[in-house]
């Protein structure tokens, strides 16, 4: 059994409305207050933060912190560790956890894993969890969450660990495209590659053939475009993503009226497969009309937040009691984590992603693919397998040239791991093992 969390410096209690703080903490960081009178994790505080009491954990998996991983002092979790330190005699898997989740996402694939000889870590990567050196701010270094750094996090931690590869990086959520941009970079390092609910159709194109071409403005499925559109419908929409890189995200999901763990309760219940309305196919074409199908999680009421959106599916306390794979035991770790980080550092990601900021830096590896081998594992009740129109197609036929295995999940939504985590493994560890080096066909 999962027991209440120890080691953590928590900010005191503040009773303060939190519509103020909301208020507060969308302003301009020149006029907001000092973080630790708003609630927010000062650096001491972060730096206090102790490994996870192994009361928390399963038996069989310990939490550490390893430090020096570029500017991090990162916090993960391992199984299938010697107790000795020598664990290099055994082939590494990576783990890597999406949002708003943690290390802690992979605690019922690490055992069975280890169990077959390999060592097994899942990082809470960076701006989530009990890693620190991150900057919390929205007007902080957000370069430093652009993916290419993601991957250098990642590269960091095996290197620091003693490995000069792994026989496979997994990842989930938007840990999914870490781990496809750690194969496409490195394949020397991360031999074999798991994606999982978010389908990697490979680097951005550079524009081809355009040089006798007049300038063009943007399109109709151009972001801009195409977020115009959603706000003009009769409904009128918003896309997450979009609305994750705004000032007022973090605040509403961590000051909602609800409450963290509330918050997170309906969140997770809505993407799973519990949430009956989860009846996920594709889509034909990355326009209003099409995406306006997505769910309200994906594709938001256009004056909602994230808070309200998930509220209005909150499940009844009888289905809270009957949700096994995610008992409140075990969602009070996640919402104790959130209620001390908050959600900027995860958020900080789709800030990079929809900024266009940092696509140019990807764009230098338009066309290359994923050469290491490489699986899909989703929920069948998982509708991020398509809310990018295309990209599920592009994977397998185009973006990854040795997939050996697409599969969708019967009783699982996008928290596929959590969901049946039996299958899960049984599906990671039969592509381990179609994988492992000099394995004959």
């Amino acid at each position: 059994m999962v027991r209440p969390l120890t080691g953590i410096a928590m900010a005191k209690p503040r009773f303060v409305d939190q519509r103020f703080f909301a208020k507060l903490l969308s302003l301009p960081r020149i006029n907001r207050l000092p973080r630790f009178l708003c609630g927010e994790s000062t650096e001491m505080e972060m730096s206090a933060i102790a490994a996870f009491d192994q009361t928390a954990l399963p038996a069989g998996i310990r939490s550490r912190f390893v430090n020096n991983i570029n500017g991090l002092t990162m916090h993960m979790l391992e199984a299938g560790y010697a107790h000795g330190g020598e664990t290099r005699d055994r082939p590494c898997v990576l783990l890597l956890h999406g949002f708003p989740e943690l290390a802690y996402s992979w605690r019922k694939l690490m055992l069975p894993i280890a169990q077959a000889g390999f060592h097994v870590i899942a990082p809470d990567q960076r701006g989530y969890g009990r890693t620190t050196g991150w900057d919390a701010d929205y007007d902080g270094d957000l370069g430093s969450f652009r993916m290419l750094n993601l991957v250098r996090d990642a590269l960091g931690l095996v290197s620091a660990l003693g490995y000069r590869s792994v026989a496979a990086v997994v990842g989930h959520d938007f840990g999914s495209p870490v781990a496809a941009w750690c194969a496409l970079l490195r394949p020397d390092v991360f031999r074999a590659v798991a994606l999982m609910s978010a389908p990697f159709a490979g680097p951005p194109p550079l524009p081809f053939n355009t040089a006798d071409q007049a300038p063009s403005a943007g399109t109709a499925t151009s972001p801009a475009g195409v977020l115009d559109d959603l706000a003009a419908l009769e409904r009128p929409r918003k896309h997450y993503r979009w609305y994750y890189s705004t000032r007022q995200a973090d605040a509403n999901m961590r000051y909602c009226p609800q409450g963290i763990h509330a918050f997170l309760r309906a969140y997770y219940h809505c993407k799973s497969a519990d949430w009956k309305q989860n009846r996920p196919h594709p889509l034909k074409s990355w326009s209003a009309a099409e995406l306006a199908k997505l769910p309200g999680y994906y594709v938001m009421d256009l004056h909602q937040g994230m808070a309200e959106t998930v509220a209005a599916e909150m499940p009844s306390a009888a289905e809270i009691a009957a949700c096994r794979w995610l008992p409140d035991s075990e969602l009070s770790v996640y919402s104790a984590e959130y209620a001390r980080t908050g959600f900027q550092g995860g958020l900080q990601w789709y800030r990079c992603a929809t900024s266009g900021r940092y696509t140019a830096e990807l764009q230098t590896y338009s066309g290359r693919t994923i050469d290491a081998p490489s699986c899909f594992i989703a929920g069948k009740s998982d509708w991020g397998v398509y809310q990018k129109p295309g990209d599920f197609e592009k994977m397998q036929n185009a973006a990854c040239t040795q997939m050996l295995g697409c599969h969708l999940v019967d009783g699982a939504g996008h928290w596929v791991q959590q969901e049946q985590p039996e299958e899960v493994s049984r599906l990671l560890l039969q592509f381990l093992e179609q994988s492992r080096p000099g394995r004959k066909p």
